[in-house]
């Protein structure tokens, strides 16, 4: 495993070792983590147009009632 040499504010050193203290691991447990989960984020733009997408194909298929639907669905799982 390496080491690096990190620079952080103080303020956010206390936060990152208060959070360590209540979910029981340590300080690098803690930072590697949260370094995980930021490189498994998706690209916000990536994010935003896959949301556009889905905002027009709701647009597309006009107003209706849930209940309708699963009671639709309901009935062919019969």
């Amino acid at each position: 495993m390496s080491k690096v040499m990190v620079s952080l504010p103080d303020d956010l050193l206390q936060r990152i070792d208060q959070e360590a203290r209540e979910r029981s691991m340590s300080r690098s447990a803690l930072i590697a983590a949260a370094a995980r989960r930021e490189l498994a984020r998706r690209d916000p733009e990536a994010v935003a147009a896959a949301i556009a997408r889905s905002e027009k194909r709701f647009q597309a298929a006009g107003s209706f009632e849930a209940a309708e639907l699963v009671r639709a669905d309901r009935d062919v799982r019969r």
